[in-house]
C-alpha cells in the first residue's frame, strides 16, 4: 500500500505488430514523489515502445477490469512498503488480524477490506471473513451464482497464500438460521445474529451527477482552459498536450509531434490536479494522436477516420532505437526482439464494460452492476458492451426480449438500441435476442 508499480501488457496482434497497454498503480500510502515518477515513467516507457500504447493511472481500490484481469484471482495490497529514495516504510511482522473483505465482479474480482462491523454487510455483496483458524465465505441473498465462484477462489487465494493451505473453509448463506453450526459460528463473530437492513432508496439507485466536460491545454508548463460551444476533433493540435476532464475519467491525448519533455509535464499536470482536488476515485487515460481509444473518441461530437499510422515492428523499432541513441540512452538489446508470428485466438474475454437498461415504456433506465443479471420474463433490456479486439476497441449493443413482453416495448427497445448505434461515434455491432 506504501508503493507505485507499473505493470505492461504486450499483446501479439495478427499484423505481427504488438498492442502495448501500461498501467501505474498506486498504493493509497504512497508518496505524491513516488505517484509522480510513476506517470513520468510510464510515458518514458511508452517512448521506448515507439509512442503508440495507452497508459492508464490505477489507484487502490478504484482498478480498471483491464487491469484487474490480468491478475488472477484478484489484487490483495499488502500493509507497508519497499525503502526508496523518497519513501521509507517499516513493515513488522505481526500475529494474524481478523479482517473483513468485499468482492464484486463477475468475471474479474474487486476485494476490499472494509471495517470489521455488522455495518459493512449487506445483501447484494459477497463479503470474506478471515480469521486466524478459519475463513468464512458470506454470500448476500441477491448476489449471484458466477459472483459466488469467483469469491471462492479468492477465498483459496487467501487460504494458501496467508494460511499456508492450513485452515478451515466455511461457506454462510445470508439468511441461514443461527441452526446451522457455521452460520452460528460467523454471527458470533459480529456478537450474535440480527437482520441486515435493506438498502435505502438513494442507495439503490447509485446514480452520479455528470460533471461538465472540460479541455486544458498544455503551455509552458501551465494548463490552460480551452472555451468551445462543440467539443470537435480540430480543437486538438498536433504539437500540444491536452488534458479533457470528464470528471470520473480524465484523458491526456499527446499531439504526434510534442517532445518527450511536453509529455512529461502534461503527465504531471494531470497527476497534480488530481492530487490537488483529491480525486482520488478518478480513471486517467493517456494516449498519443492516432491510437486514440473509442471511449476518448466518443466524448466528441465528431471525429474524422483515422488514418493508418502503424509502423512494422522492426521499422518502429529502429525509429525508436535511433531516436534514444540521439538522447544518450542505452538502446542494447532494443532490435533483438522478433515479432510473435504464431497468431492468438480472437474471443471476447468477458473483460470488458457492460452496461444494461430496462425498457420503461419508450425510455430506458439504467440498471446498476448488482441487477445486471436479473432478466425478468416480461421486460425486455438493452445493453452495451465495449471490450478490446484484435487491434482496437470494439463495442456491441443489442437488446433482448423476454418472452412475455409486450410489442410495444419490443419497438421501443430496437429505436432506443438504433439510436444509441447512430450516436456513437465509432463503429457499433447491433444484434437482437430473445
Amino acid at each position: 500500500m506504501g508503493d507505485s508499480y507499473i505493470i505492461l501488457k504486450t499483446t501479439a496482434l495478427k499484423n505481427g505488430s504488438f498492442r502495448h497497454d501500461i498501467h501505474y498503480w498506486l498504493g493509497k500510502d504512497t508518496s505524491q514523489d513516488e505517484a509522480g515518477t510513476a506517470a513520468i515513467l510510464t510515458v518514458e516507457l511508452d517512448a521506448a515502445l515507439g509512442g503508440r500504447a495507452v497508459q492508464y493511472r490505477e489507484s487502490q481500490g478504484n482498478e480498471t477490469e483491464k487491469l484487474l484481469s490480468y491478475f488472477r484471482p484478484c489484487i490483495m495490497p499488502q500493509p507497508g512498503g519497499v525503502a526508496s529514495g523518497f519513501n521509507h516504510v517499516e513493515v513488522n511482522e505481526q500475529e494474524h488480524v481478523t479482517r473483513l473483505y468485499v468482492c464484486r465482479g463477475k468475471h474479474v474480482v474487486h476485494v476490499k477490506e472494509v471495517p470489521f462491523a455488522r455495518s459493512s454487510l449487506n445483501h447484494d455483496d459477497i463479503f470474506i471473513l478471515d480469521t486466524k483458524s478459519k475463513i468464512f465465505q458470506f454470500n448476500g441473498s441477491n448476489s449471484c451464482i458466477q459472483e459466488r465462484g469467483k469469491a471462492l477462489e479468492v477465498v483459496q487465494y487467501i487460504k494458501d497464500t496467508f494460511h499456508e493451505g492450513k485452515c478451515e473453509v466455511a461457506a454462510v448463506e445470508d439468511g441461514k438460521l443461527m441452526a446451522d453450526a457455521e452460520a452460528g459460528e460467523f454471527w458470533a463473530l459480529f456478537g450474535g445474529f440480527a437482520p441486515l437492513p435493506r438498502k435505502t432508496a438513494s442507495e439503490e439507485t447509485g446514480e452520479e451527477t455528470e460533471a461538465a466536460v472540460k479541455l486544458l491545454c498544455f503551455n509552458q508548463g501551465q494548463l490552460e482552459p480551452i472555451g468551445f460551444e462543440s467539443l470537435t476533433h480540430d480543437l486538438l493540435e498536433t504539437n500540444k498536450c491536452y488534458l479533457l476532464d470528464c470528471g470520473a475519467q480524465m484523458y491526456v491525448w499527446m499531439g504526434r509531434t510534442t517532445s518527450l519533455q511536453q509529455r512529461k509535464g502534461a503527465s504531471e499536470a494531470a497527476e497534480k490536479l488530481l492530487t490537488g482536488d483529491s480525486r482520488t476515485k478518478s480513471h486517467v487515460m493517456k494516449m498519443i494522436e492516432g491510437y486514440e481509444t473509442v471511449t476518448f473518441k466518443s466524448k466528441f461530437n465528431e471525429w474524422p477516420p483515422t488514418p493508418d499510422l502503424k509502423l512494422s515492428s522492426e521499422d518502429g523499432r529502429g525509429k525508436v532505437a535511433a531516436l534514444l541513441k540521439s538522447q544518450g540512452l542505452d538502446v542494447k538489446g532494443l532490435m533483438k526482439s522478433a515479432p510473435v508470428t504464431e497468431e492468438p485466438e480472437s474471443y471476447i474475454d468477458c473483460t470488458g464494460h457492460l452496461q444494461v437498461w430496462r425498457v420503461n415504456g419508450n425510455a430506458k433506465t439504467l440498471l446498476a452492476s448488482s441487477e445486471q443479471s436479473k432478466f425478468y420474463t416480461g421486460d425486455c433490456y438493452i445493453f452495451q458492451y465495449t471490450y478490446t479486439g484484435e487491434d482496437k476497441e470494439e463495442c456491441l449493443i443489442g437488446t433482448w426480449f423476454g418472452n412475455k413482453s409486450v410489442e410495444e416495448e419490443r419497438v421501443a427497445a430496437i429505436s432506443l438500441a438504433s439510436k444509441m448505434v447512430q450516436a456513437a461515434k465509432f463503429q457499433a455491432t447491433m444484434v437482437v435476442t430473445h
